[in-house]
């Protein structure tokens, strides 16, 4: 492909050695970041090859300008660097994990006099234990719950602790040892410690072996309430099992990622076996990349397990991906022990990894279902507009003309999702007689907000069909008021046709006071739906009263230029009739029973208004 001459004297004298590049479009922004362990190979299989089986790969080339290069020692500084470029600039054509959220674990720490569970978001190198993830925190109070169930462990707060007389009330109930009463030794409360332990590493047969032997071992001592202690702690861990689901029988801590591809779509989802039980799943949703899943899979990889996330000792995908084993060899390097990520085709890899794909499947057909939900769409625009209240008016204002005659603006009203009629209002434009859609909105505005009827009923979110100018223009209408700050405005605009054909296709977009680049509604299907509907239902209304307008002054022009009828004579008709259409559907006879209105003229009329309604 052509490339500037810039362009082309940075391609010719790139280095052969690890390092990330950086491709720039005419505007100067960086729409892809990528990586190699030769940068000049990398960077010029893109330019090179003519006919990329990718269409998004040949609409990323066409827009890049500039290229800028980062080297780096090795490969895996590289792939570092790639990553935290990528969260930094969020390119546009690279895969961007928007979840960036830590699960919760729990963390025991064994170096303390008497070690408790706590929960913690990150993962830290203190020689500490962590367990988890879980995905949320019902889940992981749930096991807590079992745990001081079965292992009374300690549940007060604080480093050290604080001497009381009497215990707690948790001690009563059997769910701790009454370790604030300074009568129960490190050695008595180590044992239940390193039971607690087993039980959360999914060792769960050593730790039925070892409360067998301890049941045992204390009725032989004629201690039978401490065996019985030990005989209801078994019963519990065996009933607590019988609950879980068993996912795998090497009793691994292992993560399963596969995919769910529909159209454009991608949804990826994450199995959490821990121990060989399952403790949580987690999906994503993303526009299909230039590589398809395999591109999804290895940028979920490179950009989920930061520091400070919960490794596990291997990782299992559908099918290879570029550089498996340099991200296998990072992530050792996180966790501090080997990682390894294999592809599994057979036997209960395979079974796992079918179960991810189908929970990668269900929350895509969820997200695509949830579009014709109007309340998930309500609450997306909540999110995006990070509003402290849920939206549930919403008002969308458009105007229509042909040339700026005819002119009129609608406002349309939709509560919690669905239209209020009742509410809805016709405006026909009276101020601005050239053709400046901003300034008839804006007048379309002051009315609205100056209006006895509505004035104190504000929406939640008002809607402004167009871009930048007709926001700006709506703001500026709501400060002079003094509403600024009362009311959440965002600007509806479809993607214009001079647009590239590869741009168009990203559909509508929703611009945001003091955001530079509009929000791609693509890439959430819920608000797409229910904003798409709201502006529709503008539209509609603003067109239908402009239809209505535009046909009753034409026909009022055209029964003026009537010979005989003066100003008297087309009152007195209006005043018969009630309104041109229906002069224009009666009869000749009809029309001459009005005072003053010859057979003959009657048929004039009734010709002329013909004649304009079969043209």
């Amino acid at each position: 492909m052509a490339v500037n001459s810039e362009l082309k004297d940075k391609l010719d004298n790139l280095p052969s050695s690890p390092g990330v590049y950086l491709m720039k479009d005419a505007k100067g922004k960086i729409i892809y970041v990528g990586k190699g362990k030769d940068l000049r190979k990398r960077v010029l299989s893109y330019f090179r090859e003519k006919n990329h089986t990718s269409p998004k790969t040949r609409v990323l080339v066409s827009k890049v300008a500039d290229l800028k290069v980062i080297l780096t020692v090795t490969d895996k500084e590289a792939l570092i660097l790639e990553s935290n470029l990528i969260k930094r600039h969020r390119p546009r054509y690279n895969v961007v994990l928007r979840d960036d959220k830590r699960y919760l674990v729990l963390r025991l720490d064994q170096k303390e006099e008497y070690p408790r569970l706590t929960l913690v978001r990150r993962i830290r190198k203190d020689g500490a234990l962590y367990f988890g993830p879980y995905a949320s925190a019902q889940a992981v109070r749930q096991t807590l719950k079992v745990l001081h169930g079965m292992f009374p462990l300690r549940q007060c707060k604080g480093r050290k602790l604080q001497q009381r007389e009497r215990p707690c009330l948790n001690h009563q109930m059997g769910r701790c040892m009454g370790l604030c009463t300074g009568t129960v030794s490190p050695d008595d409360y180590g044992p239940v410690v390193e039971q607690a332990v087993l039980f959360l590493k999914g060792r769960t047969q050593d730790l039925q072996k070892r409360l067998q032997e301890e049941m045992e071992k204390a009725a032989e001592a004629l201690e039978f309430e401490k065996a019985a202690m030990y005989r209801d702690r078994l019963k519990a861990v065996e009933r607590t099992l019988e609950k879980q689901l068993v996912a795998s029988s090497h009793f691994r801590d292992q993560d399963v990622i596969s995919t769910y591809e529909q159209g454009d779509n991608l949804a990826l989802a994450v199995l959490f076996i821990r121990g060989g039980r399952m403790v949580g799943s987690r999906a994503f949703s993303f526009i299909t990349p230039q590589s398809g899943a395999s591109e999804a899979v290895r940028a979920f990889i490179q950009q989920y397990y930061e520091k400070g996330r919960a490794i596990p000792e291997e990782i299992l995908i559908r099918e290879p991906i570029s550089e498996q084993q340099l991200l296998a060899e990072w992530l050792a390097d996180l966790r501090g022990q080997r990682v390894n990520v294999r592809v599994a085709k057979r036997g209960e890899g395979r079974q796992l990894l079918a179960m991810a794909a189908h929970n990668a499947a269900n929350h895509l057909l969820r997200e695509m279902a949830g579009a014709t939900d109007p309340m998930i769409g309500l609450e997306r625009l909540r999110e995006r507009l990070g509003l402290d209240v849920f939206p549930h008016r919403l008002e969308c204002v458009d105007i229509s003309n042909i040339r700026g005659q005819f002119s009129v603006g609608s406002l349309v009203v939709f509560k919690d999702g669905e239209p209020e009629k009742s509410a809805y209002r016709r405006y026909r434009i009276r101020d601005v007689d050239q053709i400046d859609d901003t300034a008839m909105m804006a007048e379309v505005l002051n009315r609205r907000f100056t209006d006895v009827r509505d004035a104190k009923i504000l929406p939640d979110v008002l809607v402004v069909d167009g871009g930048k100018a007709q926001l700006n223009q709506a703001l500026a209408v709501l400060k002079n008021l003094d509403l600024d700050g009362l009311i959440q405005v965002v600007g509806l605009a479809k993607t214009p046709r001079s647009t590239a054909k590869a741009d168009r296709n990203l559909g509508d977009r929703l611009y945001l006071p003091g955001r530079k680049n509009p929000l791609l509604l693509k890439h959430d299907p819920p608000l797409f739906s229910l904003l798409g509907r709201l502006r529709d239902e503008a539209h509609r209304f603003a067109i239908t009263y402009y239809q209505k307008r535009h046909r009753r002054e034409a026909l009022q022009s055209l029964l003026d230029e009537v010979s005989g009828i003066g100003p008297k004579r087309r009152r007195d008709l209006m005043q018969r009739f009630g309104s041109v259409k229906r002069l224009a559907s009666a009869s000749v006879e009809e029309i001459s029973r009005v005072p003053g209105i010859s057979p003959k003229l009657a048929q004039k009329i009734h010709s002329a208004l013909q004649e304009n309604e079969s043209g």
